[in-house]
């Protein structure tokens, strides 16, 4: 099928159920007989690294779990030496950490570069720069023959959605990932998963961002930041995002709208920090415009200290929840926020204008869609 001939990750012996690690007795697991995973994904912002967990019947009950995620910030698309730099010795520096500190065998661990970069490095003409990061990864991990494959979006879009979506919500559902570079994403028009209706974005968090910052000139001022995006989001919703979701045909039959990405996890995270064990949250589009006013006016309310201060459940893990709130300011810095927020926004207005039914959810845990789902397809083999 085509996710082995295009990806080949892994030869279909290592896919069995049974195949346990010694990573397992690194971690706590929450399955009965179940198989721990990793992916690293070198992205347009940075490079991501996630170990899950995989129960039976993933697709059916969501049956994963996140084990150990990090990324690393490296701004690869920007395609200078220092961002190529870093961004390798990032890869090979997560690659290690899985290998040596989580004894994560070789065999277990995907390896691919995202849709974003792709698109950017063809867009740029800088594709060499992407495959001669391949090839120095290989050198430097002594793996000369390790797969790193060029997502492109089409696959992202559709192993995303299967690894995303619950099978009981994956007819009715419209998933849109905002990642850093590019948006993706689509559903499946016919009750099947053969069939997948694609829709895309050439704008992400992290080039929204880039593109109104070019517009500043000599003034980096908030102030000006903020014209400067709505002008950049202006334009790119009347050139792009109201055709393509219109184009898309989604609306007679999607009830469901999910937002995947890390913009939708830092949203959740900082709008409802007590939901902090709720992989995926339920927001409306009334929320989401305050939240985004929120971050222009009053950043200091989405604050760690702020969020955290005004907790009232006392049974709440504050510590654990303290984390998480940092970790997203660590990730997305108050312009980054406002940008990828703003993207959100001009996307589900064109779901709210015209169809009030729609329920929008904001899906923290995307980031491990595409090796959920491509270990599921092959362990149920």
């Amino acid at each position: 099928m085509p996710y082995r001939s295009r990806f080949a990750l892994l030869p279909a012996v290592l896919f069995l159920a049974a195949s346990i690690t010694s990573a397992q007795t690194n971690f706590k697991l929450k399955y009965n007989n179940s198989s721990v995973y990793a992916g690293i994904e070198v992205g347009s912002k940075g490079v991501k690294m996630s170990v899950i967990e995989i129960g039976k019947n993933a697709q059916t009950r969501g049956a994963f779990n996140i084990l150990k995620d990090s990324s690393v910030n490296t701004d690869f698309i920007s395609f200078s030496p220092s961002t190529f730099h870093n961004t390798l010795q990032g890869l090979c520096g997560l690659y290690f950490t899985l290998t040596k500190q989580y004894k994560i065998q070789p065999q277990l661990i995907f390896t691919l570069v995202s849709s974003g970069v792709k698109i950017q490095a063809e867009k740029e003409n800088k594709t060499s720069w992407v495959n001669n990061l391949i090839d120095s990864f290989r050198l430097n991990i002594k793996e000369q023959d390790r797969q790193v494959s060029m997502i492109d979006v089409l696959e992202e879009a559709r192993l995303s959605h299967l690894g995303i979506v619950p099978e009981t919500r994956r007819y009715n559902t419209f998933l849109i990932d905002i990642g850093s570079g590019n948006t993706k994403g689509g559903y499946f028009p016919n009750g099947n998963t053969k069939d997948f209706r694609l829709f895309q974005l050439t704008w992400g968090t992290k080039s929204t961002a880039n593109a109104a910052e070019k517009r500043c000139g000599d003034d980096n001022g908030l102030t000006n930041f903020n014209k400067q995006l709505y002008r950049v989001l202006s334009e790119a919703e009347n050139a792009e995002i109201i055709y393509a979701v219109n184009e898309s045909g989604s609306y007679p039959k999607s009830d469901n709208v999910a937002f995947s990405g890390g913009i939708a996890w830092s949203v959740a995270t900082l709008m409802f920090p007590e939901l902090i064990d709720n992989s995926v949250v339920a927001v409306t589009f009334d929320q989401i415009l305050k939240f985004q006013e929120k971050l222009y006016n009053n950043f200091s309310s989405v604050s760690e200290s702020y969020l955290t201060k005004n907790l009232i459940d006392k049974s709440l893990d504050k510590e654990a929840i303290s984390k998480e709130i940092k970790r997203v300011h660590q990730v997305f810095d108050q312009k980054s926020l406002m940008a990828g927020t703003g993207l959100l926004v001009k996307i589900m207005r064109q779901f709210q204008s015209v169809y009030e039914g729609k329920q929008f959810y904001l899906v923290k845990n995307g980031q491990v869609g595409w090796i959920s789902a491509y270990v599921d397809q092959n362990t149920s083999k």
